[in-house]
């Protein structure tokens, strides 16, 4: 079923929900959590002391990962234009894709659980040609779904042959 709601082809850029790095964070905390319960098991139990090194460093990198996690969402946009979707994303090595409407095989949106539960999805686009897949990660539902029924309905009127 799609929905009623279409995005205009105006080349204003997008930005994905804010609620993506709440989700990253609750994901990367429970990862976290994972971690230290290995190895605290393994020290405390096991008497294997060394499994908190790897931990340790495990933990750091993802807190890391976490601290930079909020510019990282800001830098990641997408922008509809006349003939293409312009995907960008990257902080310190800054990628932009543009995929044309008449090349896209498949407009797939997916979630996993903790995703479902903060109302975010990732909508992925596939061509013809394996690199320029585009993945959009932190879309809200809704707009996962317009952006969905947008590109279709473009790439329909735009198919060009493979």
């Amino acid at each position: 079923m799609r929905s009623e709601s279409r995005l205009e082809l105006d080349g204003a850029w997008h930005q994905i929900s804010p609620r993506y790095v709440v989700s990253q964070i609750v994901q990367n905390l429970i990862f976290v959590a994972f971690v230290l319960a290995v190895a605290a098991v393994l020290a405390l139990v096991l008497h294997q002391t060394w499994a908190w090194i790897p931990a340790g460093v495990i933990v750091l990198i993802t807190l890391i990962t976490l601290a930079i996690l909020p510019r990282q969402a800001k830098a990641i946009g997408y922008m509809l234009r006349a003939d293409d979707i312009v995907f960008r994303k990257g902080i310190l090595w800054q990628r932009i894709i543009a995929v044309p409407y008449g090349r896209m095989q498949l407009v797939d949106i997916s979630q996993g659980p903790l995703d479902r539960g903060f109302g975010v999805a990732q909508l992925k686009m596939v061509t013809a040609a394996a690199t320029t897949g585009v993945q959009i990660p932190g879309l809200t539902q809704s707009a996962a779904e317009a952006l969905r029924d947008t590109l279709i309905e473009v790439a329909e009127t735009r198919r060009t042959g493979l």
